[in-house]
């Protein structure tokens, strides 16, 4: 076996149906007095009710959290929390509000406590993000990891089945990309190959019907899943397919998960030759013989959208996209080409079926 470096995190996780009942007694745990609970505009009855939960232990709501963390909603948020003399963050909600309570931390310094409602796995990670002039500038900084998150499968029942399609595979992609990461190892294999499986196993049990039982554990599936994959993201580097999705949704302000879903089958593609064991593991996971096709085909029978046309690219925007994408180097399985780049962001423009 090689020689690898492992750094594991300090995070308690509460899972399982009803978990969202153990609210009070886990701000007790982080010794905090006012919270301010963060939402999006549509997750403002969620915050409600947590609201609700807590009682006069709420210091306010903040429910304008939106996609990227644009730096003039990240700097009202911060003041918000400043002038209610708030001492810790509650984000319900998936990657946005997550994302948004992270920007405040980075200044406010105080824990956060994270109700995921998708399965976008941002509560699992360091990673932070914030938007500003047209350009997503991501960092890593201990001080924004939830210090405590709450997985309650309930709590997704009523996602949409094509969000939570796109918000899955958006997942899928943390962990494919941690299978070729420059600094991988033997643990983050193991989060990795299980999450993928847990995710492609539980996608095609999603129906309507949020009563029936298989749907349930289905769900349970997907949250579970999700979490492993996170804990991938937030333990290696990622590479040339997150340096795309930023890209794309910084500076075009396409929909965060769907980008993800769309572009993932053609960053393999890119990489495939060149991080063949890592292709061997997600193909497998996703019961498949090759890794890009398995990613689409996912996509494609879940109805999942597959082109980056129909989710608000224009191709004149695609060589721009391109140039951002290669003004930085970063580690990837293959050296960053500036002509093969452009093709795979054509072939995600198109949504045509990988070759390999």
């Amino acid at each position: 076996m090689k020689e690898f470096v492992y750094t594991s995190r300090p995070q308690r996780v509460v899972f399982g149906a009803g978990a969202l009942g153990r609210l009070e007694t886990e701000v007790d745990l982080l010794g905090a007095r006012r919270a301010l609970i963060l939402a999006t505009p549509d997750q403002r009855g969620d915050a409600e009710r947590i609201a609700a939960m807590l009682g006069d232990r709420v210091a306010g709501v903040f429910d304008r959290a939106v996609m990227h963390v644009p730096i003039e909603v990240a700097r009202e948020a911060r003041e918000l929390a400043r002038r209610l003399d708030a001492d810790c963050a509650i984000a319900i909600g998936g990657g946005s509000t997550t994302g948004l309570g992270k920007a405040i931390a980075l200044e406010a310094d105080f824990p956060i406590l994270a109700i995921p409602t998708t399965y976008a796995g941002s509560e699992m990670t360091p990673i932070y993000g914030i938007t500003e002039a047209g350009l997503k500038k991501t960092g890593r900084d201990s001080r924004v990891i939830p210090k405590t998150v709450i997985y309650d499968p309930e709590l997704t029942y009523a996602l949409p089945i094509s969000m939570s399609v796109s918000s899955a595979i958006n997942a899928i992609a943390h962990a494919a990309e941690g299978l070729y990461a420059v600094d991988a190892n033997p643990i983050t294999d193991l989060m990795a190959s299980e999450g993928i499986a847990a995710i492609g196993r539980a996608l095609p049990l999603l129906t309507p019907d949020a009563k029936d039982p298989i749907v349930q554990r289905a769900r349970a599936d997907l949250l579970f899943g999700a979490w492993l994959c996170g804990s991938v993201l937030g333990t290696v580097s990622m590479s040339l397919h997150h340096k795309l999705c930023h890209t794309l949704g910084g500076t075009f302000d396409l929909p965060h998960a769907e980008t993800h879903t769309i572009v993932l089958p053609h960053a393999l593609a890119y990489n495939a030759a060149a991080a063949p064991r890592a292709m061997e593991r997600i193909a497998c996971a996703l019961y498949g013989t090759s890794a890009p096709q398995a990613a689409f085909d996912l996509a494609k029978r879940n109805g999942a959208p597959l082109a980056l046309r129909d989710v608000g690219m224009r191709e004149s925007d695609l060589d721009k996209a391109c140039a951002i994408a290669l003004q930085n180097q970063y580690p990837n399985p293959r050296a960053l080409e500036k002509s093969a780049i452009r093709q795979l962001l054509q072939n995600a423009y198109e949504g045509v079926r990988p070759l390999v």
